[in-house]
């Protein structure tokens, strides 16, 4: 019976209708997970921040990789972020916030989350080419410093450059948003297909689309924050967003009957 009813019922019932004011009830419940979790939500958060600091320390001499490399940084974030998920799950749950138990979850659903992760760097490789076809088409005056760089950024020189830039990169960033608003909470707590759960993103997002750009532009200010404190922010951000997200999975997803 139970088989014949998951037949019938495939997909994930997705919410809509939510409020504007949903992404503030998500962080102050992430805020909630990261202070119940402690360290093992802030191991998280150091190690995005010394991810970021360690590929800016690679590249520093080459401002067009550094650009590449750390905006396409977000884009993989979903996948990195996986333990958080899983605390604020265990949380839920009245489990043991063990940071130990939350590092290999992925393995709980492999197969869904490989191929997932695998058209993330799909798309981060396309998008660091694309970066740096941007340079070469509209970046004038020589390739500069990345102090020399974030100066001019600073005083908007280069506007055609910035302009390109951004439009494609919102590109980039805007599909992976769409597909993995709750994809990946999906996989870990439906033990969902990759397919189904980036489609059932796509469709929170669809049914949502004024809170969800809410909810984007938090996503891109608390990560530009984390940026411009040369990555110590993140730290906490990290964490605070992470959680947040298995929020806006539980707000969005209908929860599936037993």
């Amino acid at each position: 019976m139970e088989a014949s009813e998951e037949k019938q019922h495939p997909f994930p019932t997705v919410r809509s209708g939510l409020p504007l004011t949903a992404p503030f009830d998500w962080l102050r419940s992430g805020a909630d997970d990261l202070k119940a979790c402690g360290f093992a939500s802030l191991f998280y958060g150091m190690c995005f921040a010394a991810a970021g600091a360690l590929l800016l320390l690679a590249f520093r001499h080459a401002v067009q990789l550094v650009t590449a490399v750390t905006t396409g940084f977000m884009l993989v974030g979903p996948f990195f972020a996986i333990g958080l998920y899983e605390l604020s799950r265990r949380r839920e749950a009245g489990e043991p916030l063990h940071l130990i138990a939350t590092l290999m979850v992925w393995r709980r659903n492999l197969g869904a989350i490989g191929i997932y992760s695998l058209i993330l760097i799909v798309l981060y490789l396309v998008w660091a080419r694309a970066s740096l076809v941007m340079f070469a088409l509209f970046y004038q005056g020589g390739m500069p410093t990345l102090e020399s760089f974030i100066a001019q950024i600073t005083r908007f020189d280069n506007i055609e450059f910035l302009l390109a830039y951004l439009a494609v990169g919102g590109l980039f960033a805007g599909l992976v948003f769409a597909f993995s608003v709750v994809s990946i909470p999906m996989m870990l707590d439906r033990q969902q297909d990759a397919v189904t759960a980036m489609l059932a993103s796509f469709l929170a997002l669809v049914r949502n689309l004024p809170m969800m750009l809410v909810w984007g532009a938090l996503i891109v200010l608390l990560t530009a924050i984390g940026f411009a404190t040369a990555f110590i922010g993140l730290i906490v951000l990290m964490p605070l967003v992470g959680h947040a997200t298995w929020h806006a999975y539980r707000a969005l997803i209908e929860a599936r009957t037993p």
